[in-house]
């Protein structure tokens, strides 16, 4: 905007960091998914409200201050898997039944499993993007590439692969604590209180 005199004034918006709020969406639902699918919990009835508000909601307002951050990697990714998370809880309100009996009977779980891979292709992008993030975000992206190509086969048949997403949905919501603790306390504490490590700087060159 410019005053009376001409001159030209940039107003900024300080935002504070939303990443501990989306990863701390991630961390919760994967935990809570993760647990259905060890067989330490049962059913989809419980998972549909973590799914929502903390797979989908949490994320996506975070991927949204992420864009007014000029954070392209946190805003994308955040929004995206926000997006996916929106629509897994729909697929579990349509297979209970939620939109009728006649919807939930035409549900094929293979066509899950083409978006499971369609995520992947997705993810594989953004983990090398995450290279020049910091160790623990790549740990975290690696094991969601793990798990959408395990879920995607286990949508088509290779039911092998069903453990194998499971314990990497585990193991991704333990890193997301920690991610979330971290960061939450570093920019909190304005140091370093826990590490998150250094990014690779492979992509970006000075």
């Amino acid at each position: 905007m410019s005053n009376k005199s001409g001159e030209v004034q940039k107003i900024s918006e300080v935002i504070a960091d939303p990443t501990p709020l989306g990863v701390f969406g991630l961390a919760m639902v994967t935990l809570v998914a993760a647990s259905q699918k060890l067989g330490w919990t049962s059913g989809t009835a419980f998972l549909i409200p973590w799914a929502f508000f903390l797979g989908a909601t949490a994320q996506f307002v975070a991927s949204y201050w992420d864009f007014k951050h000029n954070n392209l990697f946190g805003a994308t990714v955040l929004g995206a898997f926000g997006l996916f998370w929106y629509s897994v809880a729909m697929a579990w309100m349509i297979k209970g039944g939620v939109f009728g009996a006649a919807l939930a009977a035409q549900a094929d779980v293979s066509q899950l499993g083409f978006a499971f891979f369609g995520y992947f292709i997705f993810s594989v992008f953004a983990t090398v993007a995450s290279l020049d993030t910091n160790k623990v975000f790549i740990g975290i992206m690696v094991l969601i590439d793990v798990l959408l190509i395990c879920l995607a086969l286990d949508s088509w048949g290779f039911h092998w692969a069903h453990s194998i997403a499971a314990w990497s949905e585990l193991a991704i919501s333990i890193l997301g604590f920690y991610a979330s603790g971290a960061i939450f306390l570093n920019k909190f504490a304005g140091r370093v209180v826990l590490p998150i490590g250094k990014p690779l700087g492979i992509l970006r060159r000075a």
